[in-house]
C-alpha cells in the first residue's frame, strides 16, 4: 500500500533563502582587500556543517595574506556585509509554490535548521513566511546539528508525523546526511555553492523547487 506524505521539512539558510552566497561574497570582499582569493570550492567545504571540516577563513586568509590580520575588526566588518547582502535576498523560487500547495493539501510544515533560532526567525518574519509553518526547530533545540539526525527527528516530533510520512528539503549534504540518518526521504535542491559537493546520496535531485510541482514531486517519492 502506497505510503501516504502528510508533512514537508524545510531546511533554511539556501533552500528557503540563499543566504550561503552572501556569506560567502563577504568574506570575498575581505580576501580582495588582502589581495587574496578565496576558493568558492574551499569555502564549500564549511556550508551546512557542523563547524568540524577544518577550514577556518581567518587561519587560510592569514596563510595568504603572509602576515597577522585583527580578526575582531575583520569580524565585525565582514558580518555587517553579510547582513546587508542576506536582506536583499528574496524567497528562493518555487518555495511559495509548495507552502502555498502543500497547505491547500492539508500537509504540515517545519523548518529544520542549523542555525540559531534568531537568525531563521528574524529572516521568515521578514519574508512574511514565520506564520506558515507549524514548527521551527534550530541549533537552539538540539544538541547536535547536521549531520546528526537531530533536528529532523525533532521536527518530526512536532509535527507528529513518522518518518515515511515526511520529505526533507535540503541543500547541502551534511542536511541530506541528517535527513537520512532520520529515515526520511530528501530532496536535494543545491544552490550556487552546494552544487560543487557531494549530493549524490539524495533520495532526488532538482535544479530547484521551481523545476516539478508539489504533487509531481509526492508522486515520486511515493511510487518508490
Amino acid at each position: 500500500m502506497p505510503k501516504q506524505i502528510r508533512a514537508l521539512i524545510f531546511d533554511f539558510d539556501g533552500l528557503i533563502v540563499d543566504t550561503e552566497i552572501p556569506d560567502y561574497e563577504s568574506w570575498q570582499e575581505i580576501y580582495r582587500q588582502h589581495d587574496c582569493e578565496l576558493p568558492l570550492e574551499k569555502w564549500a567545504l564549511i556550508v551546512g556543517g557542523d563547524g568540524t571540516t577544518g577550514f577556518d577563513p581567518f587561519d587560510y586568509l592569514e596563510e595568504s595574506y603572509g602576515q597577522p590580520i585583527d580578526r575582531e575588526a575583520i569580524w565585525i566588518k565582514r558580518r555587517k556585509r553579510d547582513v546587508e547582502i542576506t536582506m536583499r535576498q528574496p524567497v528562493l523560487p518555487g518555495v511559495k509554490d509548495y507552502i502555498r500547495d502543500a497547505k491547500a493539501q492539508g500537509l504540515k510544515l517545519a523548518v529544520a535548521s542549523s542555525s540559531p533560532e534568531s537568525w531563521v526567525k528574524g529572516h521568515l518574519t521578514r519574508l512574511g513566511l514565520w506564520e506558515q509553518f507549524d514548527a521551527v526547530r534550530t541549533a537552539d533545540d538540539v544538541e547536535q546539528t547536521k549531520p546528526a539526525p537531530d533536528l529532523f527527528l525533532a521536527a518530526l516530533d512536532a509535527l507528529g508525523v513518522q518518518a515515511d510520512e515526511a520529505i526533507v528539503l535540503e541543500d547541502s549534504p551534511n542536511g541530506l546526511t541528517a535527513a537520512r540518518e532520520a529515515g526520511v526521504f530528501c530532496v536535494a535542491v543545491p544552490n550556487g555553492v552546494t552544487k560543487l559537493l557531494d549530493i549524490s546520496h539524495a533520495d532526488l535531485i532538482l535544479d530547484s523547487l521551481a523545476e516539478l510541482s508539489l504533487d509531481d514531486l509526492i508522486t515520486k517519492t511515493t511510487s518508490k
